[in-house]
């Protein structure tokens, strides 16, 4: 008499099934937003990279002289794009989203824009909008061909192969 409802084969396939399951959502630990005790996504940085060459933004945006009065306001990126990339750490992807697209921010100088563009891209591959990710890294690569994540954003599993076919694409054009 078998205590089972399924036979060995078949208990063998929903174990199997089961693994994968948890192995999936164990991947998905880690996406921006997420705060479970297996990890988080870190904060991104107004200051971070906007391509792969290092801090882009804090070069721009950092003191030329530590003295003037004009240095206290130039540490920091414009607040439009401070106030969207808040918005993206505390998990509210379509007010990023909305905030990243106002003007105050597209009509920025370039580091701006691209660092808008990504944040905005990102936004998107998380809330399953993956042509929009994907149309957002065009234009940023349209803006500056050296556009480029940093290591860290390159693997991600939700935007890391929207950016790469972009990317691809992009080249393709030339």
């Amino acid at each position: 008499m078998t205590s089972f409802l399924f036979s060995t084969p078949a208990r063998l396939a929903l174990a199997g099934a089961a693994a994968t399951l948890f192995a999936l959502l164990a991947g998905c630990a880690n996406t921006p937003g997420s705060s479970s005790a297996a990890g988080t996504h870190p904060p991104a940085s107004a200051t971070g990279s906007a391509s792969g060459s290092g801090s882009v933004l804090g070069s721009i945006f950092s003191p030329a002289s530590s003295s003037s009065a004009a240095a206290s306001t130039a540490t920091s990126p414009p607040s439009g794009l401070a106030d969207g990339i808040a918005l993206y750490n505390k998990g509210d992807y379509n007010g990023a989203i909305k905030r990243l697209g106002q003007s105050d921010v597209v009509a920025g100088p370039k580091p701006t824009q691209l660092a808008a563009l990504k944040y905005t891209a990102f936004s998107y591959c998380v809330t399953s909008r993956q042509n929009l990710c994907r149309q957002q890294f065009e234009k940023a690569l349209k803006l500056d061909a050296s556009f480029d994540l940093a290591p860290g954003e390159y693997g991600h599993p939700l935007w890391g192969p929207v950016f790469v076919k972009a990317k691809k694409a992009a080249t393709a054009r030339g």
